[in-house]
Formats: C-alpha cells, sequence, structure tokens
C-alpha cells in the first residue's frame, strides 16, 4: 500500500497552493479532487518515465487522502497490480498531477464547484 508519508512534486504543489488562495480549498482536498478525476479519465500512470518527488509539501497518508485512504488506495492496487510502496506514491502524484491540469485555474470557488460536478 501507500507509504505512511506521501509528497508531489514542486510544480504541482505551487498549482494546489495557487488554487487555495483562489478558492480556499486546501491541497490536500483538491489533491483528492484532482486524483478521482484522473481516475475517472483512464490516464495511465506510466512507471517507465521518471517522475520526481521534490515537493517541500510532505504529509502523511491520512492527511493528503481522509476518508478516501481505502478507496484511493484499492484503485490504485486494481489499476496498477504489479506496484507497491513508492512505486504506489509515484502513479498517485501522477494521478493528481494529471486532475490538476482541470482545476487549477479557477479563479474562485463558484467555478471551481461548477467545474466538479
Amino acid at each position: 500500500m501507500l507509504p505512511n508519508r506521501m509528497q508531489l512534486n514542486r510544480t504541482v504543489e505551487d498549482q494546489l497552493k495557487k488554487l487555495k488562495a483562489n478558492t480556499g480549498i486546501t491541497p490536500n482536498i483538491s489533491a483528492r479532487i484532482a486524483f478521482f478525476r484522473s481516475i475517472e479519465s483512464d490516464y495511465i500512470y506510466q512507471p517507465n518515465i521518471e517522475y520526481k518527488l521534490d515537493g517541500s509539501l510532505n504529509l502523511d497518508k491520512f492527511t493528503w487522502l481522509g476518508k478516501t485512504q481505502l478507496v484511493t488506495e484499492l484503485l490504485l492496487k486494481q489499476k496498477y497490480p504489479g506496484l507497491g510502496g513508492k512505486e504506489l506514491q509515484i502513479a498517485w502524484a501522477s494521478h493528481v498531477e494529471h486532475g490538476i491540469a482541470a482545476l487549477r485555474n479557477h479563479r474562485d470557488l463558484a467555478s471551481f464547484c461548477k467545474n466538479i460536478t
């Protein structure tokens, strides 16, 4: 399963922080939304492509995932049965990066909410 401490890459972190400044939605909540949007889009993480986890926001698994932890881990294991631990974290981070692309440019909470429904 996923490691107890997880992080994203710096670019995604910056996008999540900008989104928080515009909408008030914390990075962990918007990361959850981005992850599930990516899963729904049929995006596939490519393990052979190097992915850096160089962000400074190193949070515990429960903070990142909250009550979606079990579902998130099960979806990752189902989609990537050959991956474990750190590799699953990178797959999760890749999905967050993919999903945040559709969310990162919202200027207020109202437009954000219209986009996620």
